[in-house]
């Protein structure tokens, strides 16, 4: 089983629009609502593949529950953490030329017994997985450590993890050596210190 954990993840609408023109107001020719985040797409792949996921992430409010029934009616089973706040919701506007402008969302502020219970989720969840897989942001609440604790916590728990973040949080689950990360060459030159114009600066 293949884990994924969503420290912040989100209910995804998208806008199909003519064009985008400030100070108008624009009708939408489509719409979609899509479950978002780095983890959940990782656990809507690995279920495309016949493979069982199970995805870790906080929600909370209507578009929570929303989240929720999206992966549920996609055979992806929820291990959901339960938070005061809402879910973060994300725009995206797709003009008919292919121009796409997305405005996301910060998302809520967990509580310092939502950091615990999302941490207690995951151990609790990790003991049937081969991989756990930490993606995106961390909300706010979430110290830049948080992954890094993570990492530590499923080493020692003899389970592999791949971490794909940037920033801070990057850099501090570096120190507790996750087996896989997937940094881009932007993220990577921010964690080496240096900028990498070639193949050759990064290797």
């Amino acid at each position: 089983m293949i884990l994924t954990v969503t420290p912040n993840p989100s209910l995804d609408r998208t806008y199909e629009v003519p064009s985008l023109d400030r100070g108008e107001v624009i009708r939408a020719t489509g719409e979609r609502m899509d479950p978002g985040g780095k983890g959940v797409n990782v656990s809507r792949a690995v279920a495309a593949a016949g493979r069982r996921t199970v995805a870790v992430l906080p929600l909370g409010g209507a578009p929570g529950a929303l989240v929720a029934d999206l992966l549920d009616a996609q055979g992806i089973e929820v291990a959901p953490v339960p938070v005061a706040g809402a879910t973060r919701s994300n725009i995206a506007l797709a003009e008919a030329d292919g121009v796409l402008t997305k405005i996301n969302a910060p998302g809520p502020e967990l509580s310092d017994a939502e950091r615990e219970l999302l941490l207690e989720t995951v151990r609790q969840q990790s003991r049937d997985a081969a991989w756990i897989a930490c993606c995106g942001s961390l909300p706010r609440g979430l110290a830049p450590s948080w992954y890094a604790e993570v990492v530590a916590r499923t080493h020692a728990a003899g389970a592999r993890i791949a971490l794909d973040t940037s920033g801070p949080a990057l850099l501090a689950a570096l120190r507790e050596r996750p087996d896989v990360v997937k940094p881009n060459a932007e993220e990577l030159a921010e964690a080496v210190g240096r900028p990498l114009a070639t193949v050759g600066d990064a290797v």
